[in-house]
């Protein structure tokens, strides 16, 4: 080898290795080597502002936790204290008077509420995917790509690999989930609703669609029954069979199994709770199932990327802190020099304000639309 031919290859070697390291700069991934387990905080949260889900990437029993920004408790209600407006003026002058305490106390007769404080947010439920024979696995890793907004598991059972992608989408509406097997007629799952609700019906029906239909309760002597919230799940399978009883769908020697997600309520304003959850929902699937799953995803990462991409952080990088997993590198940020991190806690803020406000539904609350708890 010539000695100009020689430097040209170092040249091109050190180009392709910096290119590699530029691109895993970029990559921001959260991304775990065990499942979550019970644990509601270490599942991964997707969403489009309307309905959100947290991906707990379990491998014998995946669990969706639901969520959607319009289920909350109670009805259309007042809860203004009618003495506000006469008593606005005299804590004005005590406020000025430096007079505080005083203040306070007659701030919290006069304008604080005599009735109720407000509503509870609350969970739908949560989709279940009992994969029978799945409990000893390998290569086992679940992520969260926070620049596309898509969660994906992938693991290996009896030699065969198997792959969850998933994401929530804002231009269909509708959580999608994609499974893939390298063997064909490798697929086969039972699903099912479980919920903390007790005003609910779950059931199947002749399409063999997951159903769940309720009400939230009442709260602080605000009438409930009158929120009304439907989950509807369907199946489009490439092989195997799908059959289903009351309760539970089933699915046995898949080679691909895409899976659709969509909840709706009756919400349309503070005050009027008369829409059609049902045909809501309805309405939503037909949408997204009529698209090839490539579309859906590339106009779900279009319209994400198209609020994400507005922001870059590049504050240096470390490629043996960034080969580690998220909570690995979370344990050792306070003694490692790990700056890329720094910039992924920043771009992971930005996910999910977007992923919990993207679709023109309900302004953020405190956790955005990600919830588990009744109260």
């Amino acid at each position: 080898m010539t000695k100009n031919l020689f430097n040209k290859t170092l040249i091109i070697l050190f180009l392709l290795t910096f290119s590699n390291l530029i691109q895993a700069q970029k990559s921001l991934v959260l991304w775990y080597d065990k499942p979550s387990g019970k644990v509601w905080e270490r599942a991964l949260p997707i969403g489009n502002g309307k309905i959100g889900a947290m991906v707990y990437g379990n491998v014998a029993q995946e669990v969706l936790q639901l969520n959607e920004t319009s289920v909350w408790t109670g009805s259309p209600n007042r809860n203004d204290n009618p003495d506000a407006l006469a008593s606005l003026p005299a804590i004005r002058k005590l406020v000025f008077e430096g007079k505080q305490k005083e203040a306070e106390i007659l701030a919290g007769k006069t304008l604080q509420s005599k009735k109720s404080n407000g509503q509870i947010f609350q969970p739908v439920g949560s989709l279940n995917l009992r994969f029978d024979k799945h409990e000893n696995f390998s290569n086992y890793r679940r992520e969260l790509d926070i620049q596309r907004a898509v969660s994906t598991t992938t693991y290996i059972v009896d030699g065969v690999q198997y792959t969850r992608t998933a994401y929530v989408s804002a231009p269909a509406n509708t959580l999608i989930m994609h499974i893939t097997a390298n063997k064909a007629n490798s697929i086969s799952f039972d699903a099912f609703f479980s919920t903390p609700q007790k005003d609910v019906k779950i059931s199947t029906n002749a399409k063999k669609q997951l159903i769940l239909h309720g009400a939230t309760a009442g709260h602080e002597g605000v009438a409930g029954g009158a929120l009304k919230f439907n989950a509807q799940t369907t199946f489009k399978l490439q092989g195997g069979n799908i059959t289903a009883n009351d309760t539970l769908t089933s699915i046995v020697g898949a080679n691909e199994v895409t899976i659709y997600v969509n909840i709706a309520t009756n919400y349309n304003t503070y005050k009027d709770l008369t829409g059609d959850e049902v045909a809501r929902c309805e309405t939503a699937l037909q949408k997204a199932i009529s698209k090839p799953y490539a579309t859906l995803l590339n106009e779900h990462i279009a319209r994400f990327q198209h609020y994400f991409n507005r922001v870059k952080l590049d504050l240096g990088y470390n490629p043996v802190a960034e080969s580690k997993p998220t909570d690995v590198r979370l344990e050792e940020f306070r003694t490692n020099n790990d700056p890329t991190f720094a910039s992924l806690y920043f771009q992971y803020g930005r996910y999910l304000l977007i992923s919990s406000s993207n679709s023109g539904g309900q302004p953020a609350n405190l956790q955005g639309i990600w919830n588990e708890k009744m109260f």
